[in-house]
C-alpha cells in the first residue's frame, strides 16, 4: 500500500519538502494542507538573495550550515543556468556587501559563482569610502512571485494533492489516515505544537520600478537593494517580537533614507508597492522527527521551520534531509535528527 503523507503549509520550505518527499519515495500518497499559497505566504516577500551567513543562523553547527546551503546551491544553480531559469526565476547577478567589520571566512565563499575582497581604491572608485570593507560576488537571486507558482506546479504533476484547510490542531490526524505528517507551518507552529521558541521577525521592504539597477548591494547596517525581473526591492527592517503587518510610515522613511544615501541612482525609481512579513525565526530552526501520542495511536511527525531570513537560501538543503527524516520514520534507518 502506498505510504500516504500530509505536509502542513505551502510556503517554500512546504512546497521544497513536498517535492522532495516525492523524489525520494516515488510513487507516495502526498497532500500540501495549507490555508494560504503563493501571494498570500510570507515567502512571496522573499528578496530572494542566496547568502548564507553563520551568524544569522544561530544554534545549527557551520558544517550543517554549509552542507545545507550547498544543497539549495547546486539545485538553484542548475536551475538558473539552465532554459528554466526564466520560468523558475533564478537570476545569475552580481553584487556588492559593504560592512565595517571585516567577514571572515564566509560560508557561502566556496559555495556560489565569486567571492573577492575589494581594495579600499575600489571603495572610493564606488562611493563606498566610509566602509572598511567591501566584498564583490556573484550569486543567485529568486524571483519568488515565478519560483513558488512553478514549486506548486511541479508537485501537482509529480501527483501531489492539495487541501486549502487551516490546521489548527495535530489530533484531527488522530487515526489516520497519514503515516507520516510533516509540520511546514512556520509561525503556525507556535498554536499548532505549542512551540515557545518561535517568534515573528518583522520585516518591511519597498518595490520600486528601476530596470537600470541590475546588481544588488548589502550592508551591514540595515540597507539592501535585492532588484530581479519584476522590480527592485529596498529595505529593510529586522524587528524582533513585533508582529503588526501594516506599512509603518516611519520605517519607510527610513528605508528610503538609508537606500538613496547608500545608492542615489535608486532614487529615480519609482515606488510601486510595499510589503510587509513576518519571518518564523528560531534558535536553533526545527529540523527534527518526532512521535506524538493521540487518541486512536501515535503521529509521525517531521518538523521542518523557523528558517527566519534564511527561508530561501535553505529551502532546498533542509527539505532534503526532511524529506530523509520522512523516509526513515516509515522505513526505518540509523540517521539521528539534527
Amino acid at each position: 500500500m502506498k505510504p500516504k503523507i500530509a505536509v502542513i503549509g505551502a510556503g517554500v520550505i512546504g512546497l521544497s519538502t513536498a517535492i522532495n518527499i516525492e523524489n525520494l519515495i516515488p510513487g507516495c500518497d502526498i497532500t500540501i494542507i495549507a490555508d494560504k499559497f503563493e501571494k498570500d505566504t510570507t515567502s512571496i516577500g522573499a528578496g530572494g538573495i542566496f547568502r548564507p551567513t553563520e551568524k544569522a543562523i544561530p544554534g545549527v553547527p557551520a558544517d550543517v550550515i554549509r552542507r545545507w546551503s550547498q544543497d539549495t546551491w547546486d539545485f538553484f544553480s542548475k536551475l538558473a543556468l539552465s532554459d528554466l531559469g526564466s520560468t523558475t526565476g533564478h537570476i545569475v547577478m552580481p553584487g556588492y556587501i559593504f560592512s565595517q567589520e571585516k567577514i571572515e571566512n564566509p560560508i557561502y565563499e566556496d559555495v556560489i559563482f565569486s567571492c573577492r575582497e575589494l581594495s579600499q581604491k575600489e571603495l572610493t572608485k564606488l562611493n563606498m569610502a566610509q566602509y572598511r570593507h567591501g566584498y564583490q560576488l556573484t550569486s543567485i537571486i529568486v524571483q519568488m512571485s515565478k519560483y513558488l507558482p512553478w514549486l506548486m506546479e511541479k508537485f501537482v504533476r509529480n501527483g501531489g494533492k492539495i487541501l486549502k484547510r487551516k490546521v489548527n490542531d495535530l489530533k484531527v490526524f488522530a487515526g489516520g489516515p497519514y503515516d507520516v505528517v510533516v509540520n511546514c507551518t512556520g509561525l503556525g507552529s507556535k498554536e499548532l505544537v505549542q512551540d515557545k521558541n518561535i517568534h515573528p521577525v518583522r520585516g518591511q521592504l519597498i518595490r520600486l520600478e528601476a530596470p537600470w539597477i541590475n546588481f544588488w548591494i548589502y550592508t551591514d547596517h540595515g540597507a539592501y537593494v535585492l532588484p530581479n525581473a519584476e522590480f527592485v526591492a529596498i529595505g529593510g527592517v529586522r524587528q524582533d517580537g513585533r508582529s503588526d503587518l501594516a506599512v509603518d510610515a516611519e520605517d519607510r522613511k527610513g528605508i528610503l533614507e538609508r537606500c538613496y544615501n547608500l545608492w542615489p541612482p535608486l532614487k529615480g525609481g519609482k515606488i510601486i508597492g510595499e510589503w510587509v512579513g513576518l519571518r518564523p525565526s528560531r534558535t536553533p530552526l526545527r529540523l527534527e522527527k518526532e512521535s506524538i501520542p493521540l487518541p486512536g495511536g501515535v503521529l509521525k511527525i517531521v518538523h521542518n521551520y523557523g528558517h527566519g531570513a534564511h527561508g530561501i537560501t535553505l529551502s532546498w538543503g533542509t527539505s532534503l534531509e526532511a524529506a530523509r527524516l520522512v523516509k526513515e520514520m516509515l522505513y526505518g534507518s540509523v540517521h539521528a535528527k539534527l
